[in-house]
């Protein structure tokens, strides 16, 4: 692998001493999810955040990172932190427009619903989630909040 990078094995090492310590900085170095600003409305924001994360889904190729760093978190517990805070990162705009409207493990649900369709379609069907489908989800997850999230009113569930 140094060779192909073009480096002697003695200079890798000075710089990562070991496997576990190369691959926490090179998954680290992925960087963030590309976000949304939100504007207040749910719906809105909620579909276009989704759309930036399918975005990072095909550009980036988050899912086959995702799910490598997951297999190599079983061996490497060195990585774990590193998939939490990728996962985190990815969660996190969709986590703030829904925790206005429901908490708990309603909010957990609701998250996992939503990032985890547009994640699924990448990774176990080869293709981004459509427009229509992440437009179909939000209103599934968002008709089962209403009437809060219809009507801006505080925090349900739990």
């Amino acid at each position: 692998m140094a060779q192909v990078a073009g480096y002697s094995k003695a200079t890798v090492y000075a710089h990562w001493p070991s496997r576990e310590v190369l691959l926490r900085d090179a998954f680290s170095l992925i960087g963030a999810t590309p976000h949304h600003e939100p504007t207040g409305d749910p719906r809105a924001d909620l579909c276009t955040e989704l759309e930036a994360y399918r975005t990072g889904m095909v550009e980036l190729r988050l899912g086959r990172v995702l799910a490598v760093l997951t297999e190599l978190t079983h061996s490497i517990p060195e990585l774990v932190e590193v998939r939490r805070s990728l996962v985190a990162d990815g969660e996190q705009v969709v986590r703030e427009i829904l925790g206005r409207f429901v908490a708990g493990d309603d909010l957990e649900a609701a998250t996992l619903m939503l990032c985890g369709a547009v994640l699924h379609s990448a990774l176990m069907h080869g293709d981004p989630m459509t427009d229509a489908a992440i437009a179909a989800s939000v209103d599934l997850v968002l008709d089962a909040s209403a009437p809060a999230a219809a009507t801006g009113s505080p925090v349900i569930g739990g």
